[in-house]
Protein backbone atom coordinates (compact mmCIF):
# COMPACT_ATOMS: atom_id res chain seq x y z
CA UNK A 1 0.00 0.00 0.00
CA UNK A 2 1.32 3.43 -0.94
CA UNK A 3 0.89 6.59 1.14
CA UNK A 4 -1.11 8.25 -1.66
CA UNK A 5 -3.64 5.38 -1.47
CA UNK A 6 -4.28 6.19 2.20
CA UNK A 7 -5.24 9.03 4.48
CA UNK A 8 -3.63 9.85 7.82
CA UNK A 9 -5.84 9.71 10.92
CA UNK A 10 -3.26 10.36 13.63
CA UNK A 11 -0.21 8.97 15.38
CA UNK A 12 0.84 6.80 18.31
CA UNK A 13 1.62 8.95 21.35
CA UNK A 14 2.82 6.45 23.93
CA UNK A 15 2.37 2.97 25.34
CA UNK A 16 -0.25 2.21 27.99
CA UNK A 17 0.17 -0.69 30.37
CA UNK A 18 2.32 -3.77 29.86
CA UNK A 19 0.26 -5.70 27.28
CA UNK A 20 0.86 -3.58 24.17
CA UNK A 21 -2.00 -1.10 24.43
CA UNK A 22 -1.19 2.31 22.94
CA UNK A 23 -2.46 5.82 23.51
CA UNK A 24 -3.04 7.47 20.13
CA UNK A 25 -3.70 11.02 19.00
CA UNK A 26 -6.45 11.23 16.38
CA UNK A 27 -6.49 14.39 14.26
CA UNK A 28 -8.88 13.13 11.55
CA UNK A 29 -12.35 14.49 12.20
CA UNK A 30 -14.95 11.73 12.24
CA UNK A 31 -12.51 8.82 12.75
CA UNK A 32 -14.72 7.44 15.52
CA UNK A 33 -17.48 6.82 12.95
CA UNK A 34 -15.25 4.58 10.79
CA UNK A 35 -15.33 0.84 11.46
CA UNK A 36 -11.59 0.16 11.69
CA UNK A 37 -10.65 -3.52 11.28
CA UNK A 38 -7.09 -2.90 10.10
CA UNK A 39 -4.77 0.04 9.66
CA UNK A 40 -1.30 0.94 8.43
CA UNK A 41 1.61 2.35 10.40
CA UNK A 42 4.38 4.29 8.70
CA UNK A 43 7.57 2.43 9.62
CA UNK A 44 10.69 3.90 7.98
CA UNK A 45 8.67 5.26 5.05
CA UNK A 46 6.78 2.02 4.38
CA UNK A 47 3.16 1.39 5.31
CA UNK A 48 2.93 -1.79 7.37
CA UNK A 49 -0.52 -3.36 7.89
CA UNK A 50 -1.86 -4.30 11.35
CA UNK A 51 -5.16 -5.86 12.41
CA UNK A 52 -7.06 -3.96 15.09
CA UNK A 53 -8.11 -5.92 18.19
CA UNK A 54 -9.82 -2.88 19.73
CA UNK A 55 -9.94 0.88 19.49
CA UNK A 56 -11.65 2.96 22.18
CA UNK A 57 -12.24 6.63 21.49
CA UNK A 58 -11.93 8.54 24.76
CA UNK A 59 -12.57 12.12 23.79
CA UNK A 60 -12.31 14.28 20.68
CA UNK A 61 -8.66 13.57 19.77
CA UNK A 62 -7.63 10.62 21.95
CA UNK A 63 -8.09 6.86 21.75
CA UNK A 64 -6.65 3.60 23.08
CA UNK A 65 -5.53 1.11 20.45
CA UNK A 66 -4.73 -2.61 20.69
CA UNK A 67 -3.23 -4.32 17.64
CA UNK A 68 -2.96 -8.02 16.88
CA UNK A 69 0.57 -9.37 17.58
CA UNK A 70 1.50 -6.24 19.58
CA UNK A 71 1.16 -7.85 22.99
CA UNK A 72 4.09 -6.48 24.98
CA UNK A 73 5.22 -3.02 26.02
CA UNK A 74 8.43 -3.55 24.02
CA UNK A 75 6.56 -4.22 20.78
CA UNK A 76 4.27 -1.23 21.40
CA UNK A 77 7.23 1.04 22.26
CA UNK A 78 8.65 0.44 18.76
CA UNK A 79 5.47 1.99 17.29
CA UNK A 80 5.50 5.20 19.37
CA UNK A 81 5.54 8.40 17.27
CA UNK A 82 4.50 6.50 14.12
CA UNK A 83 1.76 7.87 11.86
CA UNK A 84 -1.47 5.88 11.44
CA UNK A 85 -3.14 5.53 8.03
CA UNK A 86 -6.35 4.03 6.67
CA UNK A 87 -7.10 3.11 3.03
CA UNK A 88 -8.79 5.85 0.96
CA UNK A 89 -11.64 3.46 0.07
CA UNK A 90 -13.02 3.68 3.64
CA UNK A 91 -12.59 7.46 3.93
CA UNK A 92 -15.97 9.00 4.67
CA UNK A 93 -17.26 11.25 1.92
CA UNK A 94 -18.02 14.79 2.99
CA UNK A 95 -21.33 16.33 2.11
CA UNK A 96 -21.07 19.47 -0.02
CA UNK A 97 -22.11 21.66 2.93
CA UNK A 98 -19.29 20.17 5.06
CA UNK A 99 -16.58 21.09 2.51
CA UNK A 100 -14.02 23.64 3.72
CA UNK A 101 -10.94 25.16 2.12
CA UNK A 102 -8.78 22.78 4.18
CA UNK A 103 -10.28 19.99 2.04
CA UNK A 104 -8.57 21.22 -1.16
CA UNK A 105 -5.39 19.31 -0.21
CA UNK A 106 -4.87 16.85 -3.06
CA UNK A 107 -6.76 19.05 -5.54
CA UNK A 108 -5.06 20.21 -8.75
CA UNK A 109 -4.54 23.99 -8.84
CA UNK A 110 -5.06 25.84 -12.12
CA UNK A 111 -4.01 29.47 -12.49
CA UNK A 112 -5.68 31.75 -15.08
CA UNK A 113 -2.29 32.91 -16.41
CA UNK A 114 0.08 29.95 -15.90
CA UNK A 115 -2.34 27.03 -16.34
CA UNK A 116 -1.85 23.88 -14.26
CA UNK A 117 0.34 24.53 -11.22
CA UNK A 118 0.11 21.02 -9.78
CA UNK A 119 -1.35 19.17 -6.83
CA UNK A 120 -1.92 21.04 -3.58
CA UNK A 121 0.45 19.20 -1.24
CA UNK A 122 -0.53 20.98 1.97
CA UNK A 123 -2.95 23.52 3.38
CA UNK A 124 -1.57 25.31 6.44
CA UNK A 125 -3.69 27.46 8.73
CA UNK A 126 -2.19 30.76 9.83
CA UNK A 127 -3.87 33.35 12.07
CA UNK A 128 -4.97 35.52 9.16
CA UNK A 129 -5.57 32.95 6.40
CA UNK A 130 -5.01 29.53 4.85
CA UNK A 131 -1.88 28.96 2.74
CA UNK A 132 -1.67 26.29 0.03
CA UNK A 133 1.56 24.62 -1.10
CA UNK A 134 2.19 23.26 -4.60
CA UNK A 135 5.31 22.00 -6.39
CA UNK A 136 5.65 24.04 -9.60
CA UNK A 137 8.69 23.62 -11.87
CA UNK A 138 10.51 21.79 -9.03
CA UNK A 139 10.01 24.74 -6.66
CA UNK A 140 7.74 24.83 -3.62
CA UNK A 141 5.22 27.62 -4.16
CA UNK A 142 2.97 29.02 -1.44
CA UNK A 143 -0.16 31.04 -2.10
CA UNK A 144 -3.08 32.24 0.04
CA UNK A 145 -6.51 30.65 -0.21
CA UNK A 146 -8.98 33.54 -0.11
CA UNK A 147 -11.90 34.98 -2.05
CA UNK A 148 -9.65 37.35 -4.00
CA UNK A 149 -7.57 34.52 -5.46
CA UNK A 150 -10.04 31.60 -5.76
CA UNK A 151 -12.15 31.82 -8.90
CA UNK A 152 -13.84 28.41 -8.63
CA UNK A 153 -13.69 24.95 -7.08
CA UNK A 154 -14.73 21.70 -8.75
CA UNK A 155 -15.27 19.47 -5.71
CA UNK A 156 -16.25 16.41 -7.79
CA UNK A 157 -13.32 16.78 -10.20
CA UNK A 158 -10.79 17.71 -7.50
CA UNK A 159 -9.75 20.97 -9.14
CA UNK A 160 -9.38 24.54 -7.87
CA UNK A 161 -9.20 27.55 -10.18
CA UNK A 162 -7.20 30.54 -9.00
CA UNK A 163 -5.81 33.87 -10.20
CA UNK A 164 -2.46 34.42 -8.49
CA UNK A 165 -1.33 37.98 -7.80
CA UNK A 166 0.98 39.31 -10.48
CA UNK A 167 4.61 38.52 -9.72
CA UNK A 168 3.96 35.89 -7.03
CA UNK A 169 5.31 32.98 -9.09
CA UNK A 170 8.28 35.10 -10.22
CA UNK A 171 9.39 35.38 -6.57
CA UNK A 172 9.67 31.58 -6.32
CA UNK A 173 11.07 30.93 -9.81
CA UNK A 174 13.78 33.63 -9.77
CA UNK A 175 15.87 31.96 -7.04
Amino acid sequence: MKTEDCFRIGSVLKTKGLKGEMHIYVDFEGAEKIKIKSLFLDLAGKLVPYFVVSIKFLQKNMAYLVLEDVDTIEKAAMLVKKDIYLPNKIKPKKKAEEFTLKDVKGFIAFDETYGELGEILDVAEYPQQLIATVKYKNKEVLFPLNVDIIKGIDVEGGEIYIDLPEGLLDVYLSE
